[in-house]
């Protein structure tokens, strides 16, 4: 005699199936560097002098919302509209929130897959004549019509022996927190970058001023020039090599001007606006504030804050999720499809019933080939691949952030020059100046005084935008911001 098994019995045996091992490695973050800088030789920032402040290193984080360090009302509107509505930034975050489902698929593996079942049929037989078959269709001789129905829930259950939905559901996890750092990536590339093109709008205005004050200047010694022709004091040539340099010296405007309108181009896309629809405002770097304090964290930190690093370990993560994947396939397999149904059948047949029933499958891989193992091991070989692709990542970025802090170096140092020699040459261009007009010089040393002033003033101006920019680029390289605006994202459940 059949017994059926009891309820109890039946979890029993799903809870021994379902508590399977998850074969295959388990992630293991990569240990932090044990560094202490960038560079054998610590970096310091010298004083570039007056006026131009200094700047110190300091082992703080990134503050959040790290541009509002420049004081500029109208640079943090402009970040404001950027973050807003920037298009590369909205298709990261819809391909995060892809990812984001994708998970929840993955993790179905691991309840059971019910689903609603129905089926029908009708028959009918006619008589063909004869006793005996009246007999069984009827005394009559008519037909007999069948009909039956049957409705219930069909359960399918693979129990995870051997960790494969795990591993999967691991594997897309960490796919997942590299869309996430993907788009923490985005986020301070935007941010960096419209920083980045204000300041260099700031800059490109500083060095279209001082163009403009070389021209004046040549303008005052045309003038000068003509005087003393109109006296008879000089020749005709100092007339013309005086016109010269005033046509050559005006032939360095426009290509900064150019520079701006790209720059200014570009920070409309940036704001996700055509350049007809949107113009930033005109940005000076007397209106901007130098940050003081540099935030530098050690490497220790810095591969924890990162995005393009923490992109790399999450796909290490899932390259490891993958071992174990390829790893289950090797195992046998287990599907439990338990069932239960109405039947209900028409005609002289007896009432609707219950029927209950459960099967099981079980599948081990006896050949294929080599192909499974060979799986396996490929799946070794990508994770190996991985891990060398994370070094080189931290080898790139380490030697970034020291570039940046030599470059914030040799950024105080030349600044420090270039006024030493706006001031010289200005003071020497003024002396030639004097010397002409009272007939004790040559127009040759004017000429030349002017144009070591003029290179003087664009090296001034070239030098300031460029620390300004060296800085955004540190900003940057620590990582910005990125991870606390994710933390703060999530929060918020966006």
């Amino acid at each position: 005699m059949r017994t059926r098994p009891s309820r109890a019995h039946a979890l029993l045996l799903v809870a021994v199936l379902a508590g399977g091992c998850a074969v295959g490695p388990d992630f293991v973050r990569p240990a932090a560097p044990s560094l202490d800088g960038y560079e054998a030789k610590p970096v310091s920032l010298p004083l570039p002098g007056d006026p131009d402040p200094a700047q110190r290193f300091t082992g703080d984080a990134v503050a959040h919302r790290w541009w509002e360090l420049f004081q500029s009302r109208a640079l943090d509107d402009v970040l404001a509209l950027a973050v807003a509505d920037n298009p590369t930034l909205a298709s990261a975050r819809a391909t995060v929130a892809q990812a984001e489902q994708v998970v929840l698929v993955a993790r179905g593996a691991y309840y059971p897959q019910v689903n609603l079942a129905a089926s029908g049929s009708w028959q009918k037989a006619r008589s063909l004549g004869g006793s005996s078959a009246r007999t069984f269709i009827g005394n009559n001789g008519t037909d007999l019509t069948t009909s039956m129905f049957s409705i219930g829930p069909a359960l399918t259950y693979t129990p995870d022996l051997f960790g494969q939905s795990r591993r999967f559901v691991e594997q897309q996890t960490a796919l997942a927190e590299d869309q996430a750092q993907q788009l923490a990536a985005a986020y301070l590339a935007l941010t960096a970058s419209a920083v980045t093109q204000a300041l260099t709008i700031a800059s490109t205005e500083a060095q279209i001023k001082a163009v403009n004050d070389i021209v004046a200047a040549d303008e005052h010694n045309l003038e000068l020039v003509r005087i003393a022709f109109a006296a008879g004091s000089v020749a005709r040539t100092d007339v013309l090599s005086a016109e010269s340099q005033l046509a050559g010296d005006r032939t360095l405007l426009p290509p900064l001007v150019q520079q701006l309108n790209v720059a200014q181009h570009a920070l409309s896309v940036l704001v996700g606006k055509t350049p007809a629809e949107w113009s930033p405002p005109n940005f000076e770097l007397e209106t901007l504030t130098l940050p003081g304090d540099l935030p530098v964290t050690v490497p220790s930190e810095l591969v924890r804050r990162r995005p393009d690093i923490l992109a790399v370990e999450a796909q290490l993560h899932a390259a490891s999720a993958a071992i174990g994947v390829a790893t289950a396939q090797l195992y046998p397999s287990v599907t439990i499809s338990p069932s239960m149904v109405l039947q209900a059948v028409g005609g002289p047949v007896s009432a609707p019933s219950i029927i209950g029933s459960i099967a099981g499958t079980i599948v081990a891989p006896l050949y294929h080939g080599g192909a499974l193992r060979a799986q396996r091991r490929a799946a070794i070989d990508a994770y190996e691949s991985e891990l060398a692709v994370y070094r080189q990542t931290l080898l790139l970025a380490f030697g970034q952030v020291a570039d940046i802090l030599r470059a914030l170096q040799h950024d105080a140092e030349l600044l420090g020059s270039e006024t030493a020699a706006v001031s010289a040459s200005k003071a020497s261009l003024e002396l030639a100046q004097a010397a002409y007009a009272a007939g004790r010089g040559s127009l040759v040393q004017v000429l030349d005084a002017q144009r070591l002033y003029a290179q003087a003033l664009l090296g001034y101006a070239h030098a300031k935008g460029q620390r300004y920019l060296d800085t955004v680029l540190l900003f940057e390289a620590m990582g910005g911001d990125s991870q606390a605006w994710v933390e703060a994202r999530a929060a918020a459940g966006r």
